[in-house]
């Protein structure tokens, strides 16, 4: 365990919040571990029907410790780079995880998200923008790549050009260029984000889980797949859901015009 994950429960949302604000939250080995074990946990509990990813202090992630790595230690030195890649076996790194997970996620991007941030909140399926955050895609000017999946997630999410112009020149954009790029869903005063992101949130986990985790597991299978192959998967993922306790709840709360109460089986 480390302190430089927090996780809290509030209801069927799991809120994760790296916790290194003196350091921008910037990462190291424990702390990519601890996120991996968390989302999996996560994941896994049928109590948990909501994701929430955060930054503790006016930071969201401020990518790799370059001070650390500068100094010979941490990830990105010598010794840092062997650590992990003997402690982790790609599966389990954190933008792997995360990509896998059924259960939705949400990123409260709570200030500057740059390099390996900038990919943690791109691999999350909503993003929620305070006033005040900023996404950095900085890799080429530290002389590395988009390492954790941002060379996979940019062009879907942009577009080649757009992704080749961000990518290529390493800007930084603001909240609202994020915006109006389609990188985040919405901009709102950074002492309202928890509150906006926790009522998203309570708003996915008020539906039925089985079908939300279904949708987003197809919708993540069509992004390599053709069209006939999907809808084959998704009627394969229906004839369950017509068995699930929960349809049977969504068809008679819709019948006596009242709030469906789902239990996820």
């Amino acid at each position: 365990m480390t302190d430089e994950l927090l996780v809290e429960r509030d209801g069927p949302v799991a809120i994760l919040t790296l916790n290194r604000p003196d350091r921008m939250n910037a990462i190291t080995a424990p702390m990519l571990d601890a996120l991996s074990r968390e989302i999996v946990a996560a994941d896994r509990d049928r109590d948990v029907r909501v994701i929430v990813l955060t930054g503790a202090g006016r930071g969201f992630c401020a990518g790799l410790d370059l001070k650390d790595a500068a100094s010979g230690q941490g990830i990105g030195s010598g010794q840092g780079v062997g650590s992990v890649v003997q402690k982790f076996d790609l599966r389990d790194a954190p933008p792997m995880v995360l990509h896998n997970c059924d259960t939705p996620t949400v990123c409260a991007l709570n200030g500057a998200a740059a390099g390996y941030g900038m990919d943690l909140a791109l691999g999350c399926d909503i993003r929620i923008a305070a006033d005040t955050a900023k996404i950095a895609a900085a890799f080429t000017r530290r002389g590395v790549l988009p390492e954790s999946g941002g060379t996979w997630l940019m062009p879907r999410l942009l577009g080649w050009a757009k992704a080749a112009e961000l990518a290529f020149t390493g800007r930084t954009l603001m909240a609202d260029q994020c915006l109006e790029l389609g990188l985040v869903n919405q901009v709102v005063p950074a002492d309202q984000l928890m509150e906006t992101t926790r009522a998203l949130a309570a708003e996915i986990a008020g539906n039925a889980p089985l079908a939300v985790q279904a949708t987003k597991r197809m919708m993540r299978m069509a992004m390599d797949e053709t069209f006939e192959a999907n809808v084959h998967h998704v009627f394969l993922q229906l004839l369950p859901l017509f068995r699930s306790q929960d349809f049977k709840e969504g068809l008679a709360a819709f019948i006596e015009k009242r709030d469906p109460k789902f239990e996820g089986r």
